[in-house]
């Protein structure tokens, strides 16, 4: 049996040799193409792989099922001997298996289990254009598997090392290939030509009755199966609902696609209808380019899909009904195009813009399961192709500490690496952990499903305890009336999967105080531990220091302790959305590290002075804070700097000789950067007061205790004193000029930090017999000469004395002579006698 034609086809050779040439490669090819299940079986020959694995990681179970079962049908095979699949659940390898399809989640267990890959010889990257996390991290990982293993001379054969494939049906590859120093290989793939319109909406129409009316009229127009893209399965459900009783529908088999269904039903969504009829698919985007559906002409597409997006409330990443990117609708539109002429209809105005591309998940999603996988891997260098940014991946590492999965060096401890294990959000897996076996950790599996879960209640309110309990009911065949039923139905079930992954045996309790719930939930929201203001029940103050408030009508107003779960941030407090009490004593078993009484000297700038208090803390919560008596020196030393920093440097007892030592320090810092002074600015001294300013204040109570002298003697202990001697030098306080007599050069520094030109201010009668201005600074810096009457007026500003005395001062002379006629004005100022006095009487 001759092997079936796909359009990768012809591509298959120059792939294999691109890659007997370079590690690396980039190859794009539309959906339908066969890059997915031929490219494998294409490689598994080749002299470099020498029989080792090949690794493909699929970013959906639905794709990896589908791929692993074409694959092995084609060489005549069940799943599980040469090619297999693994997801979480399923495993269908064995030691005969030499291509294994992957899911994200098993993929970066493989590397972080065996970083030496043991047995792999290609890691294939399919679909890399969802720009998953986890794809991401582990394109990143095994870059650095790669550099780390089998480091390339440039020029040099590959040999045995790692090859790593990045495959993409909608991607920038050359901008991916130029960063990956790989080659670039593209497939022109089949299609039809596909009719795009858009179908319009009524005035205030549900999505599931503008699907209906676009499906009952594609099935009347046009030819073939309908494939209708829908967000999730929550929206299959109702449009599933909405053409159940539709008249036009009568003998069309309608069908839902999605991540959740029995693989059974999967399969059979996958393969031509046994009776032959049309079929409607409500698909999610796993139809988008992932999986292949047999006699679909006539696409319809909401345009939404459910991406992962930081919710700030929870402080997890949860999935959003988003718009899909132009890219993604285009990919869509084209699955209408693979076995004929077809047509496309978007459920969207087409005065709508999307975004050109999808953007990658690591930019808009909570990081600390990267962060605790980074720990884990031990290295922060990796290469992104879109690098983690830094604000929330500081934020994921701070958490992580928090939660005790990272010391205080940001290594990961030993519960850290359990909680990896777990494979869930890293609070989750620190309740979970923390939880005692039996009814308490079954109790955690609740929690975590009710907290990953949407709001089973209609009515709403704060108080998870009300949530739980109405799990409990259901369980007891009882669902409260503001309850839905499904949504306890599916919390249940997520809960007995955490047990079974847990391999909990013990069954949740019936019953449950609220403070259990509570107990438990700190465990995974530490941060979010509040205690009660003094003065109002509505406010509390939160262990990360910050504060919130509950609603005015909250089930849990009064409760001395609480532990939120979702929190909306506001400007000023907090809005509490979710959240248990907690027992005191229970925090004070468990949490004992965070409770501290210390004594506290802080500034009173109101009072201007210094005032001790001994405060008692739980974290950044003040519970008690009462004057603490005698102010301790070591305390008042920090706490005097402190108010240094919010008074501003005015606040010190500057003198004028004091500001122009600093003026001259920086001057000569700009004219003679090979000198490396200090930074005096500002700026530079505020950064630095625990250094050169604190040992100043040791056994001080009071900033006015601090005099000229001491403030003088902390900012020269920046400079030692051989450097103090060349400032002197170079950038003199006085200069001797022809009298006799010396006279004080002004520094100053320009608002923007620049020297000011350094001013001598002397009589000109001083200056008789000087030709050349004078210079500092190592001769590279003239004075600034302001020429005075013998009155100590103004007459002359100049940098340029040689030119002043050749072609102004003669004019100066003829007006100045007269009103000081008792002063020398000698027509021949170059040798005239410089003098500070007047002619004596009757001379």
């Amino acid at each position: 049996m001759s092997a079936p034609f796909f359009p990768i086809s012809p591509l298959l050779p120059q792939i294999t040799a691109a890659l007997a040439d370079h590690p690396r490669l980039v190859l794009e090819a539309p959906p339908g193409a066969g890059k997915t299940t031929q490219v494998p079986l294409a490689l598994l020959d080749a002299p470099w792989l020498a029989g080792r694995r090949i690794v493909m990681l699929e970013p959906r179970r639905v794709a990896a099922r589908a791929a692993a079962g074409f694959m092995a049908s084609q060489l005549g095979e069940p799943v599980g001997q040469t090619v297999g699949y693994r997801i979480r659940f399923d495993n269908r390898t064995s030691a005969r298996t030499r291509i294994e399809v992957v899911t994200e989640g098993i993929l970066t267990r493989m590397l972080q289990d065996d970083p030496l890959l043991e047995g792999v010889g290609a890691l294939l990257f399919d679909e890399f254009h969802e720009r998953h996390l986890a794809g991401d991290l582990g394109l990143a990982l095994a870059l650095d598997v790669q550099a780390a293993l089998y480091p390339q001379d440039p020029g040099s054969s590959p040999g045995q090392a790692l090859r790593i494939v990045v495959m993409s049906a909608t991607l920038d590859g050359a901008r991916l290939a130029q960063w990956l120093d790989a080659p670039r290989l593209s497939s022109e793939g089949r299609s039809y030509p596909v009719e795009v319109s858009h179908f319009p909406a009524r005035r205030d129409e549900a999505l599931e009755s503008q699907a209906r009316r676009a499906v009952e009229a594609a099935i009347a127009s046009h030819p073939g199966d309908v494939l209708v893209f829908l967000p999730g399965q929550r929206e299959i459900a109702r449009v599933q609902a909405a053409l159940g009783d539709s008249p036009a529908l009568a003998g069309v088999s309608v069908l839902a696609l999605h991540g959740e269904l029995p693989v059974q039903q999967q399969s059979a969504v996958l393969q031509p209808d046994p009776q032959g009829r049309r079929r409607v698919v409500l698909a999610t985007n796993v139809a988008e380019s992932s999986v292949t559906l047999p006699g679909v002409r006539v696409v319809i597409d909401s345009g939404l899909a459910r991406e992962p997006r930081l919710d700030p409330n929870s402080g997890f990443s949860r999935l959003d009904v988003v718009h899909i990117a132009q890219a993604s609708a285009d990919q869509r539109a084209g699955r209408a195009g693979r076995v004929a002429e077809g047509v496309a209809w978007r459920l969207w105005p087409a005065s709508q813009r999307l975004e050109p591309q999808r953007r990658p998940e690591i930019t808009q999603v909570e990081l600390a399961g990267l962060a605790l996988e980074l720990a884990a891997w031990g290295s922060d260098e990796l290469r992104f192709v879109d690098p983690p940014p830094s604000g929330p991946l500081a934020a994921a590492r701070e958490l992580l500490q928090r939660l005790g999965a990272l010391d205080a060096s940001r290594a990961i401890t030993p519960l850290g690496r359990r909680m990896l294990a777990l494979g869930t959000h890293p609070r989750l897996a620190a309740m979970l952990l923390a939880a005692p076996a039996g009814t308490s950790r079954a109790l955690a599996c609740d929690l975590a499903a009710l907290v990953e879960a949407r709001d089973p209640l209609r009515g709403g309110g704060d108080a998870l305890a009300a949530r739980w309990r109405a799990l409990a009911a259901f369980r007891d065949g009882r669902v409260p009336a503001d309850a839905q039923r499904s949504a306890l139905a599916a919390i249940d079930a997520a809960a007995r999967q955490w047990r079974r992954r847990l391999r909990e045996d013990a069954a949740p309790p019936r019953q449950s105080e609220a403070h259990a719930l509570g107990d438990l939930l700190a465990q995974a929201f530490p941060d979010r531990i509040g205690y009660r203001h003094p003065t109002d029940p509505l406010r509390y103050a939160l262990a990360n220091g910050r504060t919130a408030r509950l609603f005015d009508d909250s089930a849990l107003r009064g409760e001395p302790w609480i532990v939120a779960s979702e929190l909306r941030l506001e400007a000023r407090d907090g809005l509490v959305l979710r959240a248990a009490p907690v027992d005191q004593a229970f925090l004070h078993e468990h949490f004992a590290a965070h409770f501290s009484t210390a004594d506290q000297v802080r500034w009173d700038v109101e009072r201007r002075a210094l005032v001790a208090q001994r405060t008692s803390r739980f974290d950044a919560i003040v519970l008690d804070a009462r004057p603490a008596g005698r102010i301790d020196p070591q305390h008042a030393a920090a706490a005097l700097t402190d108010a240094v920093r919010a008074l501003g440097l005015d606040a010190l007892p500057w003198t004028e000789g004091l500001q122009q030592w600093r003026a001259r320090v920086r001057n000569l810092r700009a004219w003679m950067p090979e000198l490396a002074l200090p930074d005096l600015s500002d700026a530079a001294l505020l950064a630095t007061l625990d250094h050169w300013l604190r040992p100043a204040f040791a056994g001080k109570t009071a900033l006015d205790a601090l005099d000229e002298s001491e403030l003088a003697q902390a900012l020269k202990s920046l400079t030692d004193w051989a450097t103090r001697q060349r400032i002197d030098a170079l950038a003199p306080t006085h200069i001797t000029v022809p009298s006799g007599l010396e006279r004080r050069i002004d520094y100053g520094v320009e608002h923007d930090g620049s020297p000011r030109a350094p001013v001598l201010a002397v009589k000109l009668q001083e200056l008789f017999g000087l030709g050349e201005t004078p210079h500092i600074a190592g001769g590279r810096v003239p004075l600034t000469l302001h020429l005075l009457s013998p009155g100590g007026k103004p007459l002359q500003v100049t940098r340029d004395l040689r030119s002043f005395w050749a072609k102004t001062y003669a004019e100066i002379k003829k007006e100045m002579k007269g009103r000081y006629p008792r002063h020398p004005w000698p027509d021949d100022p170059w040798s005239a006698t410089a003098t500070h006095r007047a002619k004596p009487r009757g001379s």
